[in-house]
Formats: structure tokens, C-alpha cells, sequence
């Protein structure tokens, strides 16, 4: 098969007997393998100070986020198209492996550099994950199946809100810093036991050309163009000399990359991918999707305590509150798109997401708690609502050979949305901030701090209660600048969801 040429309708690989006998394991596996991935980040991120109080090197902590990021989004489309060629099960459970590998050289840092290394060995391992375990829930389940099946994953997205930061606060301070790693271990295990003995597939036999150089050439651009947006206005400005430098070099490898899979036998993102109007619209809305999330992601937790007044379980709990609108959409979005079809329900999810960041953006000065829970439940449904159907009809329209590569392509474009959006959601805050302090009353002229100390003096106090009233109402609006800001992103991802073309309603194959 022209691996460039656009899909073809054939049957999926056939799946064995006992896979099928015994999907409910399988899919356990599933959710305890995504759990990893899903719970890592806010574990960790509860265990930082105990962490830097251990090891040191506070100036260089973020890079402990950073290079998982940028591991894991780089790999996600090499592990897709790997699947393709040598089936689910090897990928995924060589990409576990190598995540617990990472978490258990992680929980014997010596240093801060070594835990960041051994952090990115991590983001390597989840690459994998991402890119496999939804393909498989695609190998495993029907159209009709699989937005209850995505409920299920997604759910556990929701749990890991919650439970990462109550058990990284407890390791923390009851235990080690260690453990945040080392709760992995039992957990993987289980997922891969369970995967090695229920998961059987029949994947096609034959040989394969690998291609390294495009892999290379791939990992090498998207490693660049991922540390350039972390980097940009944190380490060096967006418009200085290594900002330019970095994305000159990151043109010239998407270009070296393009040419080398427009030629290899077996690219490892095939041009079909973005020449196919279900494809190309359904990623493209995911990258709008994406820049959307990293507002309440990165901002919500931090506005509920320095403006709300909430502690950290209780800041938590609202972010949790978008995972259930998430969840629950997710799970009802196959109801819909077997009616009225995959682009409409998705245009109802785009549509729910813009009125959720709307909704922030109308909050009154100091909204109820109750009031920014409902709107991020309503944003969590619009989330679920359109990143599932889209989910659900790339797969829908290529053969299991070609499965790996459509839904790694796919989550692969919603984290480059959220890199995009983490870097364009940092500049509008911290110009807004500068603003907000700028224009500061005289009586405050020379109290206040910097932008990247207003949370650490907002949660002391120390500048009484006209500094820590005026600093409350800056921090909220910046914040909602940011969500203007994503407004136009989710205005953008609605008019983006228009190029998928209608098509035929999910049907129950």
C-alpha cells in the first residue's frame, strides 16, 4: 500500500477470540497505563519544594515539566506509526517499561540534573502511552462503542486531578519526595501483566522499512520548536536573538523533515494525514482544543487561591470539577454523533467550550465559588464533546493498519496546542501583570513584586491588606486577559471544526 496515498476502506486486522473474551481486563490495563501518564504531573508538582529542599537547584526545577513535555510530545507520532508496523501490544508495553524505568532511576536522583534526565526517560515512556492506548481502544471497540469506552479513559483523567495532589502532598510530608516516583512501579506492573496476558493480536507479518531518518529529522524539529516555546519570554525574550535563532532552526527542520517523508517508502507521518479534510480538520480543531486547555490548566488552580481565597485541596477540586464535564460528555457525545453524525456533535462541543471561556470572562470581581466550578463543568463538557467525536471519526475511517498513525497524529496535535498555549497564555498574563503593577497606586510604589513573585506574596500576606486587595485584583485580571485571549482560540476551533466535511452518521461497526 502507498503509505501517502488517503485511507482506504478495508477490515481491520482480525482481533482474537480471547482478546475479545476478555476486553474488560484489557481495558483495566488501560486505565491503570494512562493513569501513569495522567496522574505525573500534578503529583509531582505538590512534591516541588520538598524536592528542591532535597536536591537543590530551584533555578532549574521547571525543566522537570518541561522535558517530559517535550519527550513525550516529539515521540507520540513515532510510537503511532509504530504500532502500525508491529502492532499495539510491543509498543505499549516497551513504552511502560521504559517509564517505570525512568520513575525508578528518578526515585534514586542524586542531583537535580540527573532527576531531569531520568525525567525525560519518563516523557519518552509516555509518549508511547499516549499514542497506543486509545488506538487500541479504537482495535477493541465499535463506532458505536468507543465514546463510552473514551468516558471510561477520560475518567481517569478526572480521578488523577484529585488524587495526584493528595498523595504527592502526603508522600511529601508524611513519607519522601521518593515515593511520588516510586507509586508508579506497582501500578505499571499490574497494567502490564494484565496487557501480556489478555491482549492477544493477529498484526500483519511482513517486512518493514523503518524510517530512521525521518524519525530523526522529526524528533529533531519537534524538539526544537517545543523548547523554543517553553524557553520564549521565560529564559530570553520572544523577539531576542537565541528566540530567533531557535524557531530559524526549527523552520529549517520542518522543511528537511517534509522532504523526507514526501520520499520514504514508510513516512512516519504520511502526507494522507493532512491531505485528507477529516484528518486535516479534526487535527487542526485539536490544536485550537488545546491552546483552550492551558488557561484553566495552568491559571485556574493559582486564581482560585490568590483570588478566591480557596486552599490548595479546594483549588484542586475546581479544576477536578472540569474532568467531570469532561467525563460525562465524553461518554453522551456517542448518543449524538450516531444521530446527527461526528462534525455536528463536535460543532455542539466547540460551541460549549467558547461558551465556557465566555463565561469565566463575564464572572463578576470576586465570583462564588459555585459559579466558577459551573462554568468549568461547562467547559470540561465542551472539551469532551469535541475532542471525542473528532477522536472517534478519524479512526472510523481507516483501516487498523493506519489506526496508529490517525490517533497519534491526533493527540500529537492537541499537545502541540497546549505548548502553543502555554506560551502564548504565559505572555498575555505576565504583559497584563506588568500593566496591572505599572499602573499601581502610589501608596503601593516600590511594595510590590515582581510578576513571578505575586503568588508567593499574595499566599503570605506581607503587604497588608491594601497590597494583598490591589495584587488579588490585578492577578484576577490578568487571568481573565488570558481568557480573552482563549476566546479567540475557541472562536478559531469552531470555524476549524467546519472543514471536517458532514459525514454519515456513526454507524455500529
Amino acid at each position: 500500500m502507498n503509505e501517502n496515498a488517503a485511507p482506504e476502506t478495508q477490515p481491520d486486522a482480525p482481533v482474537q477470540a480471547s482478546t475479545v473474551a476478555h476486553r474488560r481486563w484489557i481495558l483495566a490495563a488501560l486505565m491503570l497505563t494512562i493513569a501513569l501518564a495522567a496522574m505525573d504531573i500534578t503529583i509531582v508538582a505538590t512534591a516541588v519544594p520538598q524536592i528542591v529542599g532535597d536536591l537543590g537547584g530551584f533555578e532549574r526545577f521547571s525543566w522537570l515539566f518541561s522535558i517530559y513535555l517535550l519527550a513525550q510530545t516529539v515521540t507520540i507520532p513515532i510510537y503511532g506509526k509504530l504500532a502500525d508496523l508491529y502492532g499495539r501490544k510491543p509498543v505499549l508495553l516497551a513504552g511502560t517499561a521504559l517509564f517505570l524505568a525512568g520513575s525508578a532511576a528518578c526515585a534514586a536522583a542524586w542531583g537535580m540534573i540527573p532527576l531531569i534526565v531520568f525525567r525525560g526517560i519518563q516523557g519518552l515512556g509516555a509518549g508511547s502511552i499516549m499514542a497506543t492506548v486509545n488506538t487500541l481502544a479504537g482495535d477493541l471497540y465499535s463506532t458505536r462503542e468507543r465514546a463510552r469506552i473514551q468516558g471510561w479513559l477520560s475518567s481517569v483523567w478526572g480521578i488523577a486531578a484529585i488524587l495526584g495532589p493528595t498523595l504527592g502532598g502526603a508522600f511529601a510530608e508524611y513519607a519522601t519526595w521518593r515515593w511520588v516516583f516510586l507509586i508508579n512501579l506497582p501500578i505499571g506492573l499490574a497494567a502490564m501483566g494484565l496487557i501480556a496476558r489478555f491482549l492477544n493480536e493477529q498484526a500483519p507479518v511482513r517486512h518493514h522499512i523503518i524510517d530512521y531518518p525521518g524519525a530523526i529529522l522529526m524528533m529533531m524539529a519537534g524538539s526544537a520548536g517545543v523548547f523554543g516555546l517553553l524557553q520564549g519570554g521565560n529564559a530570553w525574550g520572544w523577539l531576542s536573538a537565541p528566540s530567533l535563532i531557535t524557531f530559524a532552526v526549527v523552520l529549517i527542520l520542518v522543511v528537511a523533515t517534509v522532504v523526507r517523508e514526501r520520499t520514504a517508502a514508510e513516512p512516519i507521518m504520511p502526507g494522507w494525514v493532512w491531505r485528507h479534510r477529516v484528518m486535516l480538520g479534526s487535527n487542526l480543531a485539536m490544536v485550537g482544543m488545546g491552546l483552550v486547555m492551558m488557561a484553566p490548566g495552568a491559571y485556574l488552580p493559582v486564581f482560585a487561591q490568590a483570588v478566591l481565597g480557596l486552599g490548595p485541596i479546594a483549588a484542586g477540586l475546581v479544576l477536578a470539577s472540569m474532568s467531570a464535564g469532561w467525563v460525562t460528555a465524553a461518554s453522551w457525545s456517542g448518543h449524538l454523533y450516531l444521530r446527527i453524525g461526528f462534525r455536528d456533535t463536535a460543532l455542539l462541543g466547540a460551541a460549549l467550550m467558547f461558551a465556557g471561556v465566555v463565561g469565566f470572562i463575564l464572572l463578576p470581581a470576586s465570583p462564588s465559588y459555585w459559579l466558577v466550578v459551573a462554568d468549568q463543568v461547562l467547559l470540561g463538557a465542551g472539551f469532551g464533546m469535541l475532542s471525542t467525536p473528532l477522536l472517534v471519526g478519524v479512526q472510523s475511517i481507516v483501516p487498523w493498519n493506519q489506526r496508529g498513525v490517525a490517533t497519534s497524529t491526533n493527540m500529537w496535535s492537541r499537545y502541540l496546542g497546549q505548548s502553543l498555549g502555554a506560551a502564548i497564555a504565559g505572555a498575555i498574563f505576565n504583559g497584563a501583570m506588568r500593566g496591572q503593577l505599572h499602573d499601581a497606586p502610589v501608596s503601593l510604589a516600590g511594595a510590590l513584586p515582581e510578576v513571578n513573585a505575586v503568588v508567593g506574596v499574595l499566599q503570605s500576606g506581607s503587604l497588608g491588606v491594601e497590597g494583598t486587595q490591589f495584587l488579588r485584583t490585578a492577578f484576577d485580571a490578568a487571568t481573565h486577559h488570558v481568557y480573552v485571549g482563549m476566546a479567540w482560540a475557541a472562536a478559531l476551533t469552531l470555524l476549524l471544526v467546519l472543514l471536517v466535511p458532514r459525514r454519515p452518521k456513526g454507524d455500529a461497526g
